[in-house]
């Protein structure tokens, strides 16, 4: 929770309430901010959300993200596949236009969201894309020779 420190002419007005005491004891004291809505027509449906790490004691502080919260789902992971695709060059973005090679996904991101839901197969490549420049795919020794898991 955030208040106003009244007068302050140098630093961030704003101050959490506790006391001085709860910014030494926390090990991880987190910014969280609304950037945007996202509306589908003029009914809001979700929130464009930025987090700022202000204090970490067990991981490395000062690091930042920005996701979509969509009411009824939670962290839009459609969302996050499409930032993450384009911060990789996975998914290429040209103006409003994105597109993962020669085919073009959409033009801005709620056609692309909702291309993405439709096409389950070409989601799961990019995800696999993804996952795999980020390392988050596991891989299996036999005789020395690092391999991939099969999907069933």
């Amino acid at each position: 929770q955030i208040r106003m420190k009244i007068g302050v002419m140098f630093g961030s007005p704003e101050t959490t309430t506790g006391g001085r005491a709860l910014k030494f004891y926390a090990s991880v004291r987190m910014d969280i901010r609304r950037i945007g809505a996202i509306k589908e027509g003029t009914e809001v449906t979700g929130n464009r959300t930025r987090v700022k790490v202000v204090k970490n004691k067990v991981a490395p502080p000062f690091r930042q993200a920005e996701f979509d919260i969509i009411f009824g789902e939670g962290i839009s992971s459609i969302g996050e596949l499409i930032d993450v695709g384009v911060e990789h060059d996975v998914i290429n973005k040209a103006g409003s236009w994105f597109s993962y090679g020669d085919i073009k996904i959409g033009q801005g991101r709620d056609a692309t969201k909702k291309w993405l839901l439709d096409n389950d197969t070409l989601r799961e490549e990019i995800t696999d894309k993804v996952k795999e420049i980020l390392g988050l795919v596991p891989t299996f020794e036999t005789n020395g020779v690092a391999e991939k898991p099969v999907k069933a």
